[in-house]
Protein backbone atom coordinates (compact mmCIF):
# COMPACT_ATOMS: atom_id res chain seq x y z
CA UNK A 1 0.00 0.00 0.00
CA UNK A 2 2.86 2.34 0.85
CA UNK A 3 4.48 1.63 -2.50
CA UNK A 4 1.24 2.58 -4.31
CA UNK A 5 0.73 5.78 -2.25
CA UNK A 6 4.16 7.24 -2.94
CA UNK A 7 3.59 7.89 -6.68
CA UNK A 8 0.21 9.39 -5.94
CA UNK A 9 1.72 11.75 -3.40
CA UNK A 10 4.45 12.75 -5.82
CA UNK A 11 1.89 13.47 -8.54
CA UNK A 12 -0.17 15.56 -6.15
CA UNK A 13 2.86 17.55 -5.07
CA UNK A 14 3.83 18.05 -8.70
CA UNK A 15 0.36 19.32 -9.52
CA UNK A 16 0.50 21.74 -6.61
CA UNK A 17 3.92 22.95 -7.69
CA UNK A 18 2.80 23.39 -11.30
CA UNK A 19 -0.33 25.21 -10.18
CA UNK A 20 1.73 27.46 -7.96
CA UNK A 21 4.11 28.21 -10.79
CA UNK A 22 1.21 29.02 -13.12
CA UNK A 23 -0.40 31.19 -10.47
CA UNK A 24 2.79 33.05 -9.71
CA UNK A 25 3.52 33.43 -13.43
CA UNK A 26 0.07 34.89 -14.00
CA UNK A 27 0.41 37.21 -11.05
CA UNK A 28 3.80 38.38 -12.22
CA UNK A 29 2.49 38.73 -15.75
CA UNK A 30 -0.53 40.67 -14.54
CA UNK A 31 1.47 43.15 -12.55
CA UNK A 32 4.50 43.47 -14.78
CA UNK A 33 4.32 46.53 -17.08
CA UNK A 34 4.56 45.78 -20.78
CA UNK A 35 7.64 47.03 -22.55
CA UNK A 36 5.93 46.99 -25.97
CA UNK A 37 6.59 50.24 -27.84
CA UNK A 38 3.92 51.52 -30.23
CA UNK A 39 5.18 52.42 -33.68
CA UNK A 40 5.35 56.20 -34.02
CA UNK A 41 4.19 56.18 -37.64
CA UNK A 42 1.15 54.18 -36.57
CA UNK A 43 0.40 56.47 -33.63
CA UNK A 44 0.59 59.62 -35.74
CA UNK A 45 -1.24 57.92 -38.63
CA UNK A 46 1.52 58.60 -41.14
CA UNK A 47 2.21 56.56 -44.25
CA UNK A 48 4.81 58.63 -46.14
CA UNK A 49 8.18 60.14 -45.29
CA UNK A 50 7.09 63.62 -46.34
CA UNK A 51 3.90 63.54 -44.28
CA UNK A 52 3.69 65.28 -40.92
CA UNK A 53 1.15 64.90 -38.16
CA UNK A 54 -0.51 68.03 -36.79
CA UNK A 55 -0.82 68.30 -33.03
CA UNK A 56 -3.59 70.76 -32.21
CA UNK A 57 -5.30 71.39 -28.88
CA UNK A 58 -3.41 68.50 -27.32
CA UNK A 59 -4.50 65.85 -29.80
CA UNK A 60 -3.43 64.43 -33.15
CA UNK A 61 -5.54 66.22 -35.73
CA UNK A 62 -7.51 64.38 -38.38
CA UNK A 63 -5.74 66.68 -40.83
CA UNK A 64 -2.10 66.36 -41.84
CA UNK A 65 0.74 68.43 -43.13
CA UNK A 66 3.69 67.79 -45.38
CA UNK A 67 7.34 68.77 -45.29
CA UNK A 68 9.26 70.19 -48.22
CA UNK A 69 12.83 71.46 -47.83
CA UNK A 70 12.26 71.82 -44.10
CA UNK A 71 9.20 74.01 -44.70
CA UNK A 72 6.05 72.94 -42.87
CA UNK A 73 2.85 72.91 -44.89
CA UNK A 74 -0.63 72.44 -43.46
CA UNK A 75 -3.73 71.09 -45.17
CA UNK A 76 -5.74 74.16 -46.20
CA UNK A 77 -8.91 72.72 -44.67
CA UNK A 78 -7.11 72.56 -41.31
CA UNK A 79 -6.03 76.18 -41.68
CA UNK A 80 -9.58 77.20 -42.51
CA UNK A 81 -11.29 75.25 -39.76
CA UNK A 82 -8.80 75.40 -36.91
CA UNK A 83 -6.27 78.20 -37.42
CA UNK A 84 -7.50 81.14 -39.46
CA UNK A 85 -10.68 81.12 -41.54
CA UNK A 86 -9.85 84.34 -43.39
CA UNK A 87 -7.79 82.47 -45.97
CA UNK A 88 -9.78 81.79 -49.13
CA UNK A 89 -8.83 79.30 -51.83
CA UNK A 90 -10.08 79.67 -55.42
CA UNK A 91 -9.34 76.26 -56.95
CA UNK A 92 -10.37 77.33 -60.46
CA UNK A 93 -7.99 80.28 -60.48
CA UNK A 94 -5.29 78.43 -58.50
CA UNK A 95 -5.22 81.43 -56.20
CA UNK A 96 -5.14 81.96 -52.45
CA UNK A 97 -6.36 85.18 -50.85
CA UNK A 98 -6.10 86.57 -47.36
CA UNK A 99 -8.09 89.63 -46.34
CA UNK A 100 -7.07 92.05 -43.59
CA UNK A 101 -9.09 95.13 -42.58
CA UNK A 102 -7.19 97.22 -45.13
CA UNK A 103 -5.62 94.86 -47.67
CA UNK A 104 -6.39 91.93 -49.92
CA UNK A 105 -3.32 89.70 -50.13
CA UNK A 106 -3.13 87.56 -53.25
CA UNK A 107 -0.94 84.44 -53.46
CA UNK A 108 -0.73 82.43 -56.69
CA UNK A 109 -0.12 78.72 -56.11
CA UNK A 110 3.35 77.35 -56.74
CA UNK A 111 5.33 80.53 -56.11
CA UNK A 112 7.06 82.48 -53.37
CA UNK A 113 5.59 85.87 -54.25
CA UNK A 114 2.45 87.55 -53.01
CA UNK A 115 0.86 90.90 -53.79
CA UNK A 116 -1.08 93.41 -51.76
CA UNK A 117 -2.42 96.84 -52.54
CA UNK A 118 0.49 98.72 -54.04
CA UNK A 119 3.30 96.34 -53.15
CA UNK A 120 4.78 92.90 -53.74
CA UNK A 121 6.25 90.59 -51.13
CA UNK A 122 8.59 87.61 -51.42
CA UNK A 123 9.41 84.63 -49.25
CA UNK A 124 12.21 82.07 -49.45
CA UNK A 125 9.70 79.24 -49.71
CA UNK A 126 6.75 78.24 -51.84
CA UNK A 127 3.66 79.62 -50.10
CA UNK A 128 0.83 77.58 -51.59
CA UNK A 129 1.50 74.03 -52.66
CA UNK A 130 -1.03 71.95 -54.61
CA UNK A 131 -0.67 68.18 -54.48
CA UNK A 132 -3.39 66.52 -56.51
CA UNK A 133 -6.73 67.29 -54.91
CA UNK A 134 -5.06 68.66 -51.78
CA UNK A 135 -3.98 72.24 -51.18
CA UNK A 136 -1.36 73.08 -48.55
CA UNK A 137 -0.37 76.41 -47.08
CA UNK A 138 3.06 77.20 -45.62
CA UNK A 139 2.63 77.44 -41.86
CA UNK A 140 5.25 80.18 -41.62
CA UNK A 141 3.09 82.36 -43.88
CA UNK A 142 -0.04 81.55 -41.87
CA UNK A 143 1.86 82.57 -38.73
CA UNK A 144 2.35 86.11 -40.09
CA UNK A 145 -1.41 86.70 -39.81
CA UNK A 146 -2.36 84.30 -37.02
CA UNK A 147 -1.69 84.16 -33.30
CA UNK A 148 0.12 80.83 -33.25
CA UNK A 149 3.49 79.21 -32.63
CA UNK A 150 4.70 75.88 -33.92
CA UNK A 151 7.57 73.44 -33.55
CA UNK A 152 8.67 70.67 -35.92
CA UNK A 153 9.83 67.34 -34.53
CA UNK A 154 11.29 64.46 -36.51
CA UNK A 155 11.21 60.64 -36.46
CA UNK A 156 8.33 60.63 -37.05
CA UNK A 157 7.45 64.04 -38.50
CA UNK A 158 5.05 66.02 -36.36
CA UNK A 159 4.20 69.69 -36.06
CA UNK A 160 3.10 70.86 -32.62
CA UNK A 161 0.92 73.95 -33.06
CA UNK A 162 -0.05 76.21 -30.18
CA UNK A 163 -2.92 78.63 -30.75
CA UNK A 164 -4.99 78.24 -27.58
CA UNK A 165 -3.44 80.94 -25.44
CA UNK A 166 -4.33 81.63 -21.83
CA UNK A 167 -4.46 79.40 -18.76
CA UNK A 168 -3.35 75.79 -18.86
CA UNK A 169 -2.66 73.12 -16.26
CA UNK A 170 0.91 71.82 -16.20
CA UNK A 171 3.02 69.54 -14.01
CA UNK A 172 6.61 68.32 -13.80
CA UNK A 173 7.74 64.72 -14.30
CA UNK A 174 9.16 63.41 -10.98
CA UNK A 175 11.43 60.87 -12.64
CA UNK A 176 11.91 59.45 -16.10
CA UNK A 177 8.57 57.88 -16.99
CA UNK A 178 7.01 55.86 -19.75
CA UNK A 179 4.09 57.59 -21.48
CA UNK A 180 1.54 54.97 -22.49
CA UNK A 181 -1.08 54.94 -25.21
CA UNK A 182 -3.85 54.36 -22.65
CA UNK A 183 -4.07 54.38 -18.88
CA UNK A 184 -2.71 51.05 -17.67
CA UNK A 185 0.58 49.19 -17.47
CA UNK A 186 -0.43 46.83 -20.28
CA UNK A 187 -0.92 49.64 -22.75
CA UNK A 188 1.91 50.15 -25.29
CA UNK A 189 4.57 52.76 -24.63
CA UNK A 190 4.49 55.85 -26.82
CA UNK A 191 7.54 57.69 -25.57
CA UNK A 192 9.42 58.55 -22.41
CA UNK A 193 9.11 61.80 -20.50
CA UNK A 194 12.36 62.98 -18.99
CA UNK A 195 12.85 63.90 -15.36
CA UNK A 196 11.78 67.52 -14.62
CA UNK A 197 10.13 67.81 -18.05
CA UNK A 198 7.08 70.06 -17.91
CA UNK A 199 3.98 68.49 -19.46
CA UNK A 200 0.45 69.76 -20.05
CA UNK A 201 -2.22 68.07 -17.92
CA UNK A 202 -5.28 67.34 -20.04
CA UNK A 203 -7.16 64.37 -18.59
CA UNK A 204 -6.83 63.65 -14.86
CA UNK A 205 -8.14 60.25 -13.75
CA UNK A 206 -8.09 58.17 -10.55
CA UNK A 207 -4.72 56.44 -11.06
CA UNK A 208 -3.49 57.81 -14.39
CA UNK A 209 -3.41 61.23 -16.05
CA UNK A 210 -3.56 62.11 -19.72
CA UNK A 211 -0.72 64.47 -20.59
CA UNK A 212 0.75 66.20 -23.62
CA UNK A 213 4.52 66.05 -23.86
CA UNK A 214 6.45 68.98 -25.22
CA UNK A 215 7.22 67.05 -28.41
CA UNK A 216 3.59 66.27 -29.21
CA UNK A 217 2.67 62.91 -27.69
CA UNK A 218 -0.65 62.64 -25.90
CA UNK A 219 -0.59 59.67 -23.53
CA UNK A 220 -0.91 58.58 -19.93
CA UNK A 221 1.42 58.42 -16.93
CA UNK A 222 0.81 57.25 -13.38
CA UNK A 223 -0.36 60.02 -11.10
CA UNK A 224 2.56 59.55 -8.73
CA UNK A 225 4.94 60.55 -11.55
CA UNK A 226 3.52 64.09 -11.61
CA UNK A 227 4.63 66.77 -9.17
CA UNK A 228 4.28 70.53 -8.80
CA UNK A 229 0.98 70.71 -10.65
CA UNK A 230 0.04 74.33 -11.32
CA UNK A 231 -1.69 76.79 -13.62
CA UNK A 232 0.44 78.67 -16.13
CA UNK A 233 -0.41 81.53 -18.46
CA UNK A 234 0.56 80.92 -22.06
CA UNK A 235 1.04 84.12 -24.00
CA UNK A 236 2.44 85.35 -27.30
CA UNK A 237 2.93 88.87 -28.49
CA UNK A 238 0.62 89.27 -31.43
CA UNK A 239 -1.34 92.25 -32.65
CA UNK A 240 -4.82 91.19 -33.70
CA UNK A 241 -6.15 93.06 -36.76
CA UNK A 242 -8.40 95.98 -35.88
CA UNK A 243 -11.56 96.24 -37.95
CA UNK A 244 -12.54 99.88 -37.77
CA UNK A 245 -16.21 100.57 -38.28
CA UNK A 246 -18.33 103.56 -39.11
CA UNK A 247 -20.75 103.80 -36.22
CA UNK A 248 -22.86 106.94 -36.44
CA UNK A 249 -23.39 109.17 -33.43
CA UNK A 250 -27.11 108.85 -34.08
CA UNK A 251 -29.46 105.94 -34.64
CA UNK A 252 -30.04 104.94 -38.24
CA UNK A 253 -33.55 105.62 -39.51
CA UNK A 254 -33.45 103.99 -42.94
CA UNK A 255 -36.10 103.21 -45.48
CA UNK A 256 -35.67 101.12 -48.59
CA UNK A 257 -36.92 102.76 -51.78
CA UNK A 258 -38.04 100.40 -54.52
CA UNK A 259 -36.68 101.66 -57.86
CA UNK A 260 -37.99 99.57 -60.76
CA UNK A 261 -36.78 101.78 -63.62
CA UNK A 262 -34.65 104.82 -64.25
CA UNK A 263 -37.79 106.97 -64.33
CA UNK A 264 -38.65 105.85 -60.79
CA UNK A 265 -35.69 107.86 -59.53
CA UNK A 266 -37.32 111.14 -60.49
CA UNK A 267 -40.20 110.49 -58.09
CA UNK A 268 -38.01 110.72 -55.00
CA UNK A 269 -39.04 114.26 -54.14
CA UNK A 270 -42.70 113.20 -54.07
CA UNK A 271 -42.03 109.86 -52.38
CA UNK A 272 -40.24 111.46 -49.43
CA UNK A 273 -42.57 114.43 -49.11
CA UNK A 274 -44.37 113.04 -46.03
CA UNK A 275 -41.50 111.23 -44.29
CA UNK A 276 -40.13 112.49 -40.99
CA UNK A 277 -36.79 111.80 -39.40
CA UNK A 278 -35.43 109.51 -42.11
CA UNK A 279 -31.67 109.99 -42.25
CA UNK A 280 -30.81 107.18 -44.67
CA UNK A 281 -32.45 106.00 -47.87
CA UNK A 282 -31.58 102.82 -49.76
CA UNK A 283 -32.70 102.79 -53.40
CA UNK A 284 -32.78 99.34 -55.02
CA UNK A 285 -30.37 100.32 -57.77
CA UNK A 286 -28.02 97.41 -58.26
CA UNK A 287 -28.42 93.74 -59.09
CA UNK A 288 -25.99 91.02 -60.12
CA UNK A 289 -26.84 90.58 -63.80
CA UNK A 290 -24.84 87.47 -64.78
CA UNK A 291 -22.37 84.88 -63.54
CA UNK A 292 -19.39 86.98 -64.63
CA UNK A 293 -20.19 89.55 -61.95
CA UNK A 294 -21.57 92.28 -64.16
CA UNK A 295 -23.96 94.54 -62.28
CA UNK A 296 -27.08 96.23 -63.61
CA UNK A 297 -27.51 99.79 -62.39
CA UNK A 298 -30.29 102.34 -62.05
CA UNK A 299 -28.08 104.88 -60.26
CA UNK A 300 -28.75 108.59 -60.82
CA UNK A 301 -26.72 111.51 -59.53
CA UNK A 302 -29.77 113.79 -59.26
CA UNK A 303 -31.34 111.30 -56.87
CA UNK A 304 -28.30 111.43 -54.58
CA UNK A 305 -28.27 115.22 -54.63
CA UNK A 306 -31.97 115.38 -53.78
CA UNK A 307 -31.54 112.96 -50.88
CA UNK A 308 -28.56 114.91 -49.54
CA UNK A 309 -30.50 118.18 -49.71
CA UNK A 310 -33.17 116.53 -47.57
CA UNK A 311 -30.69 115.35 -44.93
CA UNK A 312 -30.49 111.74 -46.05
CA UNK A 313 -27.47 109.59 -46.73
CA UNK A 314 -27.78 107.24 -49.69
CA UNK A 315 -26.89 103.55 -49.24
CA UNK A 316 -27.95 101.87 -52.49
CA UNK A 317 -28.94 98.20 -52.33
CA UNK A 318 -27.43 95.41 -54.42
CA UNK A 319 -29.29 92.11 -54.68
CA UNK A 320 -28.84 88.62 -56.16
CA UNK A 321 -32.46 88.17 -57.25
CA UNK A 322 -31.91 87.60 -60.98
CA UNK A 323 -32.98 84.14 -62.16
CA UNK A 324 -30.02 84.22 -64.56
CA UNK A 325 -27.51 84.26 -61.71
CA UNK A 326 -26.02 81.25 -59.95
CA UNK A 327 -25.09 82.82 -56.60
CA UNK A 328 -22.64 80.06 -55.72
CA UNK A 329 -20.85 80.32 -59.03
CA UNK A 330 -20.59 84.10 -59.11
CA UNK A 331 -19.35 84.42 -55.54
CA UNK A 332 -16.94 81.48 -55.67
CA UNK A 333 -14.97 82.91 -58.59
CA UNK A 334 -12.46 85.58 -57.61
CA UNK A 335 -12.80 87.36 -60.96
CA UNK A 336 -16.57 87.80 -60.65
CA UNK A 337 -16.36 88.95 -57.03
CA UNK A 338 -13.78 91.54 -58.08
CA UNK A 339 -16.02 92.64 -60.91
CA UNK A 340 -18.93 93.30 -58.54
CA UNK A 341 -16.78 95.20 -56.04
CA UNK A 342 -15.12 97.26 -58.77
CA UNK A 343 -18.45 98.39 -60.21
CA UNK A 344 -19.96 99.26 -56.84
CA UNK A 345 -16.97 101.35 -55.77
CA UNK A 346 -16.76 103.06 -59.16
CA UNK A 347 -20.47 103.94 -58.91
CA UNK A 348 -20.02 105.29 -55.39
CA UNK A 349 -17.27 107.60 -56.63
CA UNK A 350 -19.21 108.61 -59.74
CA UNK A 351 -22.56 109.30 -58.08
CA UNK A 352 -21.39 110.34 -54.65
CA UNK A 353 -23.44 108.03 -52.48
CA UNK A 354 -22.50 107.30 -48.89
CA UNK A 355 -22.73 103.56 -48.37
CA UNK A 356 -23.69 100.17 -49.76
CA UNK A 357 -26.44 97.82 -48.60
CA UNK A 358 -25.89 94.18 -49.59
CA UNK A 359 -29.09 92.15 -49.82
CA UNK A 360 -28.01 88.69 -50.95
CA UNK A 361 -30.72 86.25 -49.95
CA UNK A 362 -31.13 82.48 -49.91
CA UNK A 363 -27.37 81.92 -49.80
CA UNK A 364 -26.81 78.15 -50.16
CA UNK A 365 -24.53 76.52 -47.63
CA UNK A 366 -21.97 75.63 -50.30
CA UNK A 367 -21.59 79.35 -51.05
CA UNK A 368 -21.13 80.39 -47.41
CA UNK A 369 -17.33 80.83 -47.55
CA UNK A 370 -17.51 82.66 -50.86
CA UNK A 371 -20.25 84.95 -49.56
CA UNK A 372 -18.30 85.99 -46.47
CA UNK A 373 -15.17 86.42 -48.59
CA UNK A 374 -17.08 88.78 -50.88
CA UNK A 375 -18.20 90.83 -47.89
CA UNK A 376 -14.63 90.94 -46.55
CA UNK A 377 -13.25 92.12 -49.88
CA UNK A 378 -16.00 94.69 -50.30
CA UNK A 379 -15.39 95.93 -46.74
CA UNK A 380 -11.73 96.67 -47.58
CA UNK A 381 -12.77 98.87 -50.51
CA UNK A 382 -15.57 100.54 -48.55
CA UNK A 383 -13.23 101.27 -45.66
CA UNK A 384 -10.68 102.79 -48.05
CA UNK A 385 -13.32 105.02 -49.65
CA UNK A 386 -15.22 106.08 -46.55
CA UNK A 387 -18.37 104.14 -47.44
CA UNK A 388 -20.72 102.65 -44.87
CA UNK A 389 -21.18 98.91 -45.46
CA UNK A 390 -24.42 97.32 -44.29
CA UNK A 391 -25.61 93.80 -44.95
CA UNK A 392 -29.11 92.33 -44.72
CA UNK A 393 -29.48 88.95 -43.03
CA UNK A 394 -32.49 86.82 -42.13
CA UNK A 395 -33.56 86.10 -38.57
CA UNK A 396 -31.21 83.38 -37.26
CA UNK A 397 -32.53 79.87 -37.81
CA UNK A 398 -30.81 76.46 -37.83
CA UNK A 399 -30.95 76.35 -41.63
CA UNK A 400 -29.13 79.69 -42.08
CA UNK A 401 -26.37 79.42 -39.47
CA UNK A 402 -23.84 79.43 -42.32
CA UNK A 403 -24.33 83.18 -42.77
CA UNK A 404 -21.51 83.62 -40.20
CA UNK A 405 -23.06 86.61 -38.47
CA UNK A 406 -20.09 86.94 -36.12
CA UNK A 407 -17.74 87.71 -39.00
CA UNK A 408 -20.33 89.95 -40.66
CA UNK A 409 -20.59 91.91 -37.43
CA UNK A 410 -16.82 92.26 -37.35
CA UNK A 411 -16.17 93.44 -40.92
CA UNK A 412 -19.39 95.37 -41.63
CA UNK A 413 -20.54 98.65 -40.16
CA UNK A 414 -24.15 97.54 -39.71
CA UNK A 415 -26.05 94.24 -39.83
CA UNK A 416 -29.73 94.57 -40.73
CA UNK A 417 -31.89 91.79 -39.26
CA UNK A 418 -34.83 91.32 -41.62
CA UNK A 419 -37.49 90.68 -39.00
CA UNK A 420 -40.21 89.78 -41.46
CA UNK A 421 -41.35 86.92 -43.67
CA UNK A 422 -42.15 84.89 -40.58
CA UNK A 423 -44.98 83.71 -42.81
CA UNK A 424 -44.52 84.20 -46.53
CA UNK A 425 -46.07 83.48 -49.88
CA UNK A 426 -46.44 79.71 -50.03
CA UNK A 427 -46.47 79.16 -46.26
CA UNK A 428 -49.36 78.59 -43.89
CA UNK A 429 -51.36 81.66 -42.90
CA UNK A 430 -49.85 83.77 -40.15
CA UNK A 431 -48.22 87.04 -39.19
CA UNK A 432 -45.54 88.44 -41.45
CA UNK A 433 -43.70 89.84 -38.44
CA UNK A 434 -45.03 89.07 -34.97
CA UNK A 435 -43.28 90.85 -32.12
CA UNK A 436 -41.97 87.54 -30.77
CA UNK A 437 -40.36 86.73 -34.13
CA UNK A 438 -38.71 90.15 -34.29
CA UNK A 439 -37.61 89.98 -30.66
CA UNK A 440 -36.06 86.52 -30.95
CA UNK A 441 -34.28 87.50 -34.15
CA UNK A 442 -32.66 90.44 -32.39
CA UNK A 443 -31.73 88.43 -29.30
CA UNK A 444 -30.16 85.65 -31.35
CA UNK A 445 -28.23 88.11 -33.52
CA UNK A 446 -26.96 89.97 -30.43
CA UNK A 447 -25.15 86.79 -29.37
CA UNK A 448 -22.54 87.39 -32.10
CA UNK A 449 -23.07 90.97 -33.33
CA UNK A 450 -22.65 94.07 -31.12
CA UNK A 451 -26.02 95.69 -30.41
CA UNK A 452 -24.89 99.07 -31.70
CA UNK A 453 -24.23 97.49 -35.10
CA UNK A 454 -27.64 95.85 -35.37
CA UNK A 455 -30.38 97.55 -37.35
CA UNK A 456 -33.88 96.16 -36.87
CA UNK A 457 -35.56 95.51 -40.22
CA UNK A 458 -39.32 96.00 -39.97
CA UNK A 459 -42.11 95.70 -42.57
CA UNK A 460 -44.50 98.39 -43.74
CA UNK A 461 -46.50 95.63 -45.42
CA UNK A 462 -48.70 92.73 -44.42
CA UNK A 463 -50.42 89.81 -46.17
CA UNK A 464 -54.09 89.12 -46.71
CA UNK A 465 -54.46 85.36 -46.43
CA UNK A 466 -57.19 83.35 -48.09
CA UNK A 467 -57.85 79.72 -47.12
CA UNK A 468 -60.20 77.59 -49.18
CA UNK A 469 -61.06 74.06 -48.07
CA UNK A 470 -61.81 71.63 -50.90
CA UNK A 471 -64.34 68.83 -50.89
CA UNK A 472 -61.60 66.40 -49.93
CA UNK A 473 -60.73 68.52 -46.87
CA UNK A 474 -57.47 69.87 -48.34
CA UNK A 475 -56.78 73.50 -47.53
CA UNK A 476 -55.55 75.79 -50.32
CA UNK A 477 -53.76 78.83 -48.87
CA UNK A 478 -52.87 81.90 -50.92
CA UNK A 479 -51.79 85.37 -49.90
CA UNK A 480 -51.47 88.88 -51.26
CA UNK A 481 -48.97 91.46 -49.99
CA UNK A 482 -50.35 94.94 -49.33
CA UNK A 483 -49.38 98.16 -47.64
CA UNK A 484 -50.90 99.67 -44.52
CA UNK A 485 -53.50 101.89 -46.17
CA UNK A 486 -54.66 99.16 -48.56
CA UNK A 487 -54.98 96.70 -45.69
CA UNK A 488 -57.22 98.94 -43.62
CA UNK A 489 -59.24 99.82 -46.72
CA UNK A 490 -59.81 96.12 -47.35
CA UNK A 491 -61.30 95.71 -43.88
CA UNK A 492 -63.47 98.78 -44.32
CA UNK A 493 -64.74 97.53 -47.66
CA UNK A 494 -65.77 94.26 -46.03
CA UNK A 495 -67.30 95.86 -42.94
CA UNK A 496 -64.77 94.23 -40.62
CA UNK A 497 -63.14 95.58 -37.47
CA UNK A 498 -59.78 94.41 -36.23
CA UNK A 499 -58.96 93.56 -32.62
CA UNK A 500 -55.63 93.51 -30.79
CA UNK A 501 -53.87 90.15 -30.64
CA UNK A 502 -51.64 89.87 -27.56
CA UNK A 503 -49.72 86.93 -29.00
CA UNK A 504 -48.43 88.70 -32.12
CA UNK A 505 -48.83 92.25 -30.73
CA UNK A 506 -50.69 93.23 -33.88
CA UNK A 507 -54.25 94.02 -34.84
CA UNK A 508 -55.93 90.95 -36.32
CA UNK A 509 -59.06 90.50 -38.40
CA UNK A 510 -60.81 87.74 -40.29
CA UNK A 511 -63.87 87.52 -42.46
CA UNK A 512 -65.65 85.15 -44.79
CA UNK A 513 -65.46 85.61 -48.53
CA UNK A 514 -68.36 85.34 -50.95
CA UNK A 515 -67.26 81.80 -51.78
CA UNK A 516 -67.14 80.77 -48.13
CA UNK A 517 -63.38 80.93 -47.90
CA UNK A 518 -61.61 82.38 -44.85
CA UNK A 519 -59.71 85.67 -45.07
CA UNK A 520 -57.18 86.52 -42.33
CA UNK A 521 -54.88 89.48 -41.81
CA UNK A 522 -52.34 90.52 -39.18
CA UNK A 523 -51.91 94.26 -39.56
CA UNK A 524 -48.89 96.52 -39.40
CA UNK A 525 -49.93 99.92 -38.08
CA UNK A 526 -48.88 102.62 -35.62
CA UNK A 527 -49.40 100.35 -32.62
CA UNK A 528 -47.50 97.32 -33.94
CA UNK A 529 -44.68 99.51 -35.24
CA UNK A 530 -44.34 101.14 -31.82
CA UNK A 531 -43.97 97.73 -30.16
CA UNK A 532 -41.13 96.97 -32.56
CA UNK A 533 -39.51 100.35 -31.97
CA UNK A 534 -39.50 99.74 -28.21
CA UNK A 535 -37.16 96.80 -28.92
CA UNK A 536 -34.77 99.12 -30.77
CA UNK A 537 -34.65 101.38 -27.73
CA UNK A 538 -34.55 98.69 -25.03
CA UNK A 539 -31.80 96.66 -26.71
CA UNK A 540 -29.66 99.68 -27.61
CA UNK A 541 -29.69 98.85 -31.31
CA UNK A 542 -28.07 100.91 -34.05
CA UNK A 543 -31.40 101.83 -35.61
CA UNK A 544 -34.27 100.71 -37.78
CA UNK A 545 -34.80 99.99 -41.48
CA UNK A 546 -38.25 99.70 -43.05
CA UNK A 547 -39.34 97.86 -46.18
CA UNK A 548 -40.49 99.82 -48.01
CA UNK A 549 -41.18 103.49 -48.80
CA UNK A 550 -44.73 104.05 -50.05
CA UNK A 551 -46.38 101.19 -48.13
CA UNK A 552 -46.64 103.13 -44.86
CA UNK A 553 -49.27 105.35 -43.30
CA UNK A 554 -47.85 108.79 -42.66
CA UNK A 555 -48.57 108.49 -38.94
CA UNK A 556 -45.88 105.83 -38.44
CA UNK A 557 -43.12 108.36 -39.04
CA UNK A 558 -43.93 110.18 -35.80
CA UNK A 559 -43.89 106.85 -33.95
CA UNK A 560 -40.48 105.87 -35.33
CA UNK A 561 -39.09 109.33 -34.70
CA UNK A 562 -39.88 109.01 -30.98
CA UNK A 563 -37.36 106.18 -30.68
CA UNK A 564 -34.57 107.16 -33.08
CA UNK A 565 -34.41 110.89 -32.58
Amino acid sequence: MKKKAAPLMSAAVLLVVVAAIVLITNIVKKYTPTSEVMDGMEYFQLSGEDQAALILHGRVSDYQGILSDDTCYVDFDAVKEQLNDRFYWDAEANLMRYTTPTEIIEIPAGGSQYTTTGRTGNTDYEIVKVDGAKTYLALEFVKQYTNLEYELYRDPNRIVITNDWGSREVADIRKKSKVRYQGGIKSPVLTEAEKNETVTVLEPMEDWTGILTQDGYFGYVKNDRLVNQRTEELEREFEEPEYTSVVKDHKINMVWHHIASMDSNYGIIYDIASVKGVNTISPTWFSIADNEGNVSSLALEDYVETAHRNGMEVWPLIDNFSENVDTTRVLTATASRDQIVKQLIASAIQYGFDGVNVDFENIPEEAADAYIQFIRELSVRCRANGLVLSVDVPVPMPFNEHYNREELGRVCDYVVVMGYDEHYYGSDAGSVASLGFENQGILDTRETVPAEKIISGIPFFTRLWNTTVGEDGTADVTSEAMGMTEAWQTLENNGVEASWDEETMQNYAEFEGDDGSLYQIWLEDERSIEEKMILVKDYGLGGVAAWRLGLEDDAVWDIILKYVN
